[in-house]
């Protein structure tokens, strides 16, 4: 039976999301105060619940071609790293949870991850293509340093020297260095790493429980120096926030040896715009009509998009001003290489689980 637990209207510390807007696939209706928020198991939404899922399948075909992937996993539903603009945060309402304070204190753990994948790369029917891990949500949240799905994950892609892709805001990674760097000598993986400012006291209010910018910077040079390809997301820029770090941003990581960087503009689709507006009026109230204003304009009036083609890039003066800062930026600091091309003669399906690649 369920208990409702009285929260304290002041901010929710080491959280993005603020409240917990109403799962629209739910009868029940429930408050999005955070004074009424229902919470499983007597537990307090500053606590974090892992829940342990066995899926039927993993590997998931991606349609967009916004995102320059073909193949997505994702090991985990949910993340811990609480970034209040997340656009995963409305798939958790698929799996029962809110989009909220949900999605980053219910996370579900998809035991099986590795066994799925090793069924999917071996069918005869698989041709092989590269595998994004975290499309959705990040592979190297918290859980994964107990859980250790992504490594396992990363020892199936080895052995049949199969192509992966990452992309993280976690130094965890580092702990699969040694995996990362076998799968380098054939050419089979690269690393996005997600940044978006330089500002660590921002980023403690976007992403509360994601590595600090420090460290991230620290990661992008540890990576490169072990010869790993590293393209560095920048996303989302919110204008108002963080669009006037774009040079300094560019001109750091080019400095520690990104081959490439890429960006995207802010979108607030789904209970987005609720959990930002929150978050905002909380965090900046001082600009926060002025920053939903400017985002809005991105979109043709509204906070969102979904049109390929515009939603990631957005329309308009704001939009075009800082796709222009990024191309000078580039130009400037020499980072606009071509994208990583991934190998993929050396796939081997037949490969006997037996045996290792060392």
């Amino acid at each position: 039976m369920r208990r409702e637990i009285r929260i304290s209207r002041d901010v929710i510390s080491g959280r993005g999301a603020q409240i917990n807007p109403n799962n629209p696939f739910e009868n029940r209706v429930k408050s999005t105060d955070i004074d009424e928020v229902w919470i499983d198991n007597e537990l307090p939404v500053t606590k974090t619940r892992i829940v342990d899922t066995f899926p039927k399948t993993i590997v998931n075909k991606v349609m967009s071609p916004d995102t320059g992937m073909e193949y997505s996993l994702n090991p985990y539903q949910g993340c811990e790293h609480g970034c209040v603009y997340c656009y995963a945060r409305t798939t958790h309402t698929y799996w029962g949870y809110s989009s909220g304070t949900d999605f980053e204190t219910t996370i579900l753990a998809k035991k099986n991850a590795a066994e799925l994948l090793e069924k999917k790369i071996t069918s005869k029917r698989w041709k092989v293509h590269p595998i994004m891990l975290s499309g959705n949500t990040d592979c190297y949240q918290p859980v994964e340093r107990k859980l250790q799905l992504t490594r396992q994950l990363l020892e199936v892609f080895l052995q049949y020297k199969h192509p992966v892709g990452i992309v993280t805001k976690n130094t965890l990674i580092l702990r699969d260095l040694d995996l990362l760097k076998k799968l380098n000598r054939y050419n089979l993986v690269s690393v996005a790493i997600s940044i978006n400012t330089l500002d660590d006291k921002l980023r403690r209010k976007l992403e509360p429980r994601a590595s600090s910018i420090s460290k991230r910077l620290d990661l992008i040079k540890r990576l490169t120096s072990a010869g790993i390809p590293v393209t560095v997301l920048a996303a989302p820029i919110i204008p108002g926030l963080n669009d006037h770090d774009i040079f300094n941003l560019v001109k750091k990581v080019a400095s520690l040896g990104a081959r490439r960087i890429t960006h995207i503009v802010l979108r607030l689709n789904g209970d987005l715009p609720e959990i930002f507006s929150d978050w905002l009026d909380k965090s900046y109230p001082d600009r926060a009509k002025k920053v939903l204003n400017k985002v809005a304009e991105m979109h043709n009036g509204k906070l969102g998009s979904s049109v390929y083609g515009e939603r990631m890039r957005g329309t308009g003066i704001i939009a075009d001003m800082i796709d222009q800062q990024f191309k000078m930026a580039k130009r400037m600091y020499l980072l606009d290489n071509p994208p990583f091309q991934y190998n993929t003669s050396v796939f081997d399906r037949d490969k006997s689980p037996q045996l290792k690649l060392f």
